[in-house]
């Protein structure tokens, strides 16, 4: 379960959409989903379906952005920098 003192988040732009890398500890891990912000807020996020465990929570956000970056590329988007 997040809870505010838990979570961690990491936000990334690809094409003009937003995207939300969240992270908050799973066991002795962490784990990292990633969200698409549907609004200007950040109010309103729908799920991308990508997640990521690892040792560590750099580790994690590190491979859900790879993850990211290889679904944005198959869709034929070009990530922005």
């Amino acid at each position: 379960m997040r809870t505010e003192a838990t979570l961690m988040s990491r936000q990334l732009e690809f094409s003009g959409k937003r995207y939300w890398i969240l992270s908050d500890p799973d066991g002795s891990a962490w784990k990292a989903t990633v969200v698409e912000i549907l609004d200007d807020a950040g109010a309103i996020t729908s799920a991308v379906g990508i997640e990521a465990k690892a040792e560590t929570r750099g580790a994690a956000d590190d491979a859900a952005e790879r993850k990211l970056r290889r679904m944005v590329r198959g869709a034929g988007a070009a990530p922005e920098s």
